[in-house]
């Protein structure tokens, strides 16, 4: 397991932009894939977006596929989510997670505390 970082969210206009970013401190980390997931208030854990260890395959939640890119800098130990025209639904507690190259949560072992993002209509 990692202990992983996220950083970038915050209170965004409709319409607006954020990055997100995930980081450890630990050489492992680059060895997992990372995935991206969200939780509303009241809701289950959905799937974002997650890359594997290479950052060459990346998957996405069908609908922020066209708004959301996911990317990773190795020589960083850093996963990045680029969210563009961010929607008021988008407001959620953002995790980042290591582990297994897949859409479920099962698939990941260490995850982050969160980054809330509001976005205000």
């Amino acid at each position: 397991q990692v202990q992983l970082v996220e950083s970038g969210g915050g209170l965004v206009q409709a319409g607006g932009s954020l990055r997100l970013s995930c980081t450890s401190s630990e050489r492992t980390f680059n060895h997992y894939a990372v995935g991206w997931f969200r939780q509303a208030p009241g809701k289950e854990r959905e799937f974002v977006a997650t890359v594997d260890w290479s950052g060459t395959n990346t998957k996405y939640e069908d609908s922020m596929k066209e708004r959301f890119t996911i990317s990773r800098d190795n020589g960083k130990n850093t996963v990045y989510l680029q969210m563009n025209n961010l929607k008021p639904e988008d407001t959620a507690v953002y995790y980042c997670a290591a582990g297994a190259y897949g859409t479920s949560q099962y698939a990941y072992v260490s995850w982050g505390q969160g980054t809330q993002v509001t976005v205000s209509s």
